[in-house]
């Protein structure tokens, strides 16, 4: 599963959940580590898109949408690319396999061109 780019680390939500548990000497049993990590992905990815959205409105404000009127719709694709379809993934993971000995890589290539090739018709 691609992890979307505006993900907070995992100790970082881990350390949120401690100084909220302080803060409210709550104990510890309540959410899951994994709701917890759901909740906390969403509402940093909302956060970045109402900003993105700000910049776009503050842009349009100022007149920068450039000569072509591509500015902006290029700024969205860059601040929120699309993450690579599978065939991508397994291309670049052949080409990572291709350049050298690496268990590790090995094995995240290997899974990633199995995945591809599934997914493939008869």
């Amino acid at each position: 599963m691609t992890q979307h780019p505006i993900t907070p680390p995992i100790e970082l939500v881990q350390q949120w959940d401690r100084e909220w548990r302080e803060q409210q000497n709550a104990p510890v049993i309540g959410w899951s580590a994994n709701l917890l990590a759901y909740v906390a992905t969403r509402a940093a990815q909302w956060g970045a898109d109402q900003e993105l959205e700000a910049c776009v409105d503050w842009m349009k404000r100022m007149g920068y949408w450039g000569d072509d009127g591509k500015a902006i719709p290029a700024l969205r694709a860059a601040r929120r690319p699309k993450p690579p379809s599978l065939k991508e993934q397994a291309l670049a993971a052949l080409t990572l396999l291709c350049k050298g000995p690496d268990a590790t890589a090995f094995v995240t290539c290997r899974d990633t061109i199995r995945r591809a090739l599934e997914q493939l018709d008869d």
